[in-house]
């Protein structure tokens, strides 16, 4: 298995794929309740493993040290596909030892999410009044985004610029802002 460029010596003991779905549950009147997908998926991926022998302290300082750069990278694994993913968890699982180090991590696939690769599509996604600015927010500009399947009000906010208060604040239809539906209307403040 390997990860940037650290490479592991032999690979982890445990490896478990678990798969992810963001869903909303939204109580109705009556007891009944309505669930929403709010889409996007990733894939946690998580080991446990042991160094053993002479350089096993070293082996896991190595790999601690890759798991401080932080950011994403390419993780190989000899049977899962390849993916881009983001180490976000390594713990020593015991006191570890000079001759031996037992180990755990966790990886989150990465999908493309808003580290700026993400471009602007012609899908429908921004759209504007007529009259208004394109290309960033101006102050009252009229401008309005269209809600597509997965988009957030966070997601939005950044996508223009704004400050999340502000787009809320210019969006009093919103009751709740942690529901938004595709096709509904955001102003941009």
């Amino acid at each position: 298995m390997r990860f940037k460029d650290y490479t592991w010596p032999h690979n982890p003991e445990i490896y478990t794929v678990e798969n992810r779905r963001r869903v909303a549950v939204h109580q109705v009147p009556f007891g009944s309740c309505v669930f929403q997908e709010l889409g996007g998926t990733y894939r946690i991926l998580r080991g446990e493993g042991e160094f053993s022998g002479a350089d096993a302290y070293d082996q896991f300082r190595r790999l601690e040290a890759v798991f401080q750069e932080g950011g994403p990278g390419q993780l190989v694994h000899p049977v899962w596909r390849v993916q881009r993913a983001y180490f976000v968890s390594l713990r020593a699982e015991e006191k570890p030892l000079p001759d031996y180090v037992r180990y755990g991590f966790e990886f989150w696939e990465d999908c493309g999410g808003y580290d700026g690769g993400l471009t602007e599509s012609d899908d429908g996604g921004a759209l504007s009044r007529p009259g208004s600015q394109s290309g960033g927010i101006a102050g009252g500009s009229g401008a309005v985004h269209i809600v597509k399947k997965g988009d957030t009000l966070w997601g939005i906010a950044r996508q223009y610029g704004a400050a999340l208060t502000d787009l809320i604040a210019a969006n009093p239809q919103i009751k709740n802002p942690n529901l938004i539906y595709p096709g509904n209307e955001v102003r941009l403040p």
